[in-house]
């Protein structure tokens, strides 16, 4: 009988062996391994690396460490073979030790560890270790330089990416088709347009690759005609030709042309869509509000039996969300999981919610979320903010500092604006030193969010000295803040002062910024220059004006009296003006007692929103200020048989982080009887002092002591005795109220100020104003 030498023995079973792996059979290749012990020719190295590499590439790691460590005899085959099976494990810690033991490493050693980090996302490591191995003499493959340019292109770091370029030329690696394309890709994202041409228009070669590099370069700077051009000149297309053109159209926001592509990719093509083909055209359904055409496309991915967890299921979370199909996507996180949502899928969900009024489900979903991020957090928080829930907003964040991840300066800059919101500035306070604590003091979009948070709590000589520290950071942002804090301050000369700066540190004003600007010369009064910066808006700074800026100019004309010109004004504007625009007028003829005007003011501005009870109320007084009884009842009754309901005015202080909120004749305060006692002290004490009651402020046809009585319990009287009460001496007052403070409360508040010896800073609904010492910031012209 022949018996078989052991070479071909090695040989047969080492076939075997390769077969079983083709087939991904495991128990073929676990008898293979049975033979072979059976047959003496467990001492064979070649077919010991074989088994090796079979039982690696099956995913069996422990049989294959198993043998390694068994094996008598060790090549470099060995190494890089159980090497291989840990990097593509990403088991890097492992994989990096067993490199560091291989006695002499080879290319394909360097080139496995490489590719490991590379896939790990690890690019600076994969960079690193490239530069040793080239120190270290070894020749580079072209896999390794593949996966080294692949990290580059990864972390834009076009320097080595030249570096690395010239290798290729060293070592005459030019010929391949995938290093150059490696090479296309890597100074296309990183930067470098013009030498991406040069390479491709030297390329002897190009495939389907080196096309779709091109296409996406195209795409990746606005070339969107160059990119179509490639597009209909290729012979060939694949997935990424299509998917290039798909993700470049939906980046750029062209959404519609997006799903067109898809569609001819599905009629013109045999290919089929992939996860990123369905995340760009669903993100186009999403941008669009195209839920019919989403449907479709949702099931066409059912219909396919594809793999809706992840990106794609997330991307179908967003578009359902984004629009109208809130409860279908909370039906799918339901059945996919909530710890796969992505924070983009779930800020869509978040902002279906606040459309709806609804945030318990999105809350439901954020405490379920298994990795909640900064992003998370702040999504949440800015939620709340939105749908003005600002105490749960501050609960969260409190929540977050405790427990979650350190805020980022959209976190403050939100929770800043929470402090705004709820006109509080011990809570202002309290987010700045987290910001300090944090190391976000620094940005200058915390210190811009500062700014406004301390201007409209009431604190002006706190934004100004965040401004004044950010002197050498101040971006236009910055500036306009400041212009405006001082604007709603009452201190226009400053804020203009400060925009004279601007100009002349050649920063360009936006339109915001001339907000601030024309706001500030109304609150003071000057004509003239609000005028010039108007016209230097328009015909200097090319700046097309807004509904704003007209309704502030009108406002601007019409404080100082100009009631005929602010009309004029109104009459010549090349848009329609809006119901702001008309207020502003109807308020300045309430002022000015212009009947005739106010009158049609009041018409226009119901005609844009018949249910304006501002309208009404502005036009009911007009006529009492006037004397014009019947015609105000008249009013009156027009709104009663309407339903069109008054808003009340109310005043708020906040005492102790508690919020006291007081209307007129307020008789549900707990400590009414002590408030009422208060009032009835001071009113006594300012009378004697000289202030006189303005009746006229009552606008109603009644005897002159009940008038007189109305007026002592108006809401911001009541809050200041309630204040005066229940803080230290010397302790600044800061009141907040919803409507335009009237003419009676502003002058008692200033006696008011110089009786108790007090600050009082009062916020109503157009500005602030600073009561010291018997006199008010406004000068009386507000």
């Amino acid at each position: 009988m022949n018996i078989p030498d052991p070479f071909s023995l090695s040989y047969h079973n080492a076939r075997l062996l390769q077969e079983s792996l083709k087939s991904n059979d495991l128990l073929a290749g676990k008898l293979v391994h049975a033979r072979v012990i059976k047959s003496g020719l467990h001492f064979s190295v070649i077919l010991l690396n074989n088994l090796m590499n079979f039982y690696s590439r099956t995913g069996c790691f422990s049989d294959a460490q198993l043998l390694f460590d068994e094996m008598p005899v060790k090549t470099i085959f060995t190494w890089n073979t159980l090497l291989s099976s840990y990097s593509r494990r990403a088991k890097m810690s492992e994989a990096t030790e067993i490199f560091r033991k291989i006695p002499d490493r080879d290319s394909v050693s360097w080139s496995t560890i490489i590719m490991g980090y590379n896939r790990m996302g690890r690019f600076q490591s994969a960079i690193k270790l490239f530069d040793k191995m080239i120190k270290e003499r070894v020749i580079p493959t072209q896999y390794t330089i593949t996966s080294v340019l692949a990290s580059c292109a990864a972390i834009k770091a076009l320097d080595i990416g030249r570096e690395v370029h010239s290798l290729v030329v060293k070592f005459g690696l030019s010929s391949y088709v995938s290093v150059v394309n490696s090479l296309l890709n890597m100074y296309a994202k990183s930067g470098d347009p013009m030498m991406t041409r040069v390479i491709f228009d030297r390329m002897e070669y190009r495939n389907t690759s080196s096309w779709n590099v091109m296409i996406s370069l195209h795409m990746q700077h606005g070339r969107v005609d160059l990119a179509r051009g490639q597009f209909e000149r290729m012979s060939e297309r694949d997935i990424g030709t299509w998917n290039s053109m798909i993700a470049g159209y939906n980046q750029l926001g062209h959404d519609f042309d997006t799903l067109c592509t898809f569609s001819n990719m599905l009629r013109d093509s045999l290919l089929l869509p992939d996860k990123f083909t369905f995340i760009n055209a669903l993100s186009a359904c999403a941008n669009l509000e195209m839920l019919k055409l989403g449907k479709q496309i949702h099931a066409r991915i059912a219909s396919t039996n594809f793999n809706t967890y992840g990106p794609v299921g997330n991307a179908l979370i967003s578009m359902y969300a984004k629009s109208g199909g809130v409860q279908i996507a909370q039906k799918i996180v339901e059945q996919s999981g909530i710890s796969r949502l992505d924070i983009i899928a779930f800020t869509s969900l978040l902002d279906g919610c606040v459309k709806l009024g609804d945030l318990k489900p999105a809350r439901q979903i954020f405490d379920s979320l298994k990795d909640r991020d900064v992003v998370a957090w702040t999504a949440m928080i800015v939620g709340y903010l939105q749908n003005g829930l600002n105490t749960d907003a501050v609960e969260l964040f409190r929540l977050m500092v405790r427990d979650g991840p350190k805020p980022n300066n959209f976190t403050l800059a939100a929770m800043l604006s929470v402090s705004s919101s709820l006109t509080s500035l011990n809570h202002g306070k309290e987010i700045h030193a987290i910001a300090i604590r944090t190391g976000q003091a620094s940005l200058v979009s915390v210190n811009n969010a500062l700014i406004t948070m301390y201007a409209r709590v009431g604190s002006i000589n706190c934004a100004r000295k965040v401004f004044n520290r950010i002197y050498w950071f101040r971006d236009i942002v910055s500036w306009t803040s400041m212009i405006m804090a001082l604007a709603q301050h009452g201190l226009g000369e400053e804020a203009l002062e400060h925009f004279e700066k601007l100009l002349a540190a050649g920063i360009k004003p936006d339109h915001i910024t001339y907000v601030g600007v024309l706001s500030a010369c109304t609150h003071v009064g000057l004509v003239e220059q609000g005028s010039r910066y108007y016209n230097m808006m328009k015909d200097f700074h090319k700046i097309e004006p807004t509904l704003s800026h007209y309704a502030l100019m009108v406002d601007l004309l019409g404080r100082a009296g100009l009631i005929q010109e602010a009309y004029d004004f109104i009459e010549k504007m090349p848009i329609e003006p809006d119901v702001v625009t008309w207020g502003s007028l109807l308020s300045s003829c309430k002022v000015y007692k212009n009947v005739d005007l106010g009158k049609v003011a009041a018409e226009r501005l119901l005609l844009i929103d018949p249910d304006n009870s501002g309208a009404y109320s502005a036009l009911a007084n007009l006529y009492s200020v006037c004397g014009k009884w019947d015609d105000a009842a008249k009013i009156r009754k027009l709104m009663k048989d309407g339903g069109v309901k008054k808003e009340q005015g109310i005043s708020w202080v906040q005492i102790k982080n508690k919020f006291h909120v007081f209307g007129a004749e307020d008789g549900l305060h707990p400590q009414k009887d002590e408030i009422y006692k208060m009032m009835a002290k001071i009113w006594e004490d300012i009378k004697k002092m000289g202030c006189v009651p303005d009746t006229q402020s009552v606008l109603h046809d009644l005897e002159e002591e009940v008038k007189e009585q109305m007026l002592r319990h108006h809401s911001e009287k009541l809050a200041i005795a309630f204040a005066l009460i229940s803080t230290p001496e010397n302790t600044t007052l800061r009141i907040m109220k919803n409507l335009r403070v009237c003419n009676d409360c502003h002058s008692a508040i200033k006696f008011i100020s110089k009786l108790s010896g007090r600050e009082i800073i009062v916020r109503d609904a157009t500005r602030f104003h600073h009561f010291k010492d018997g006199f008010c910031s406004c000068r009386d012209y507000w």
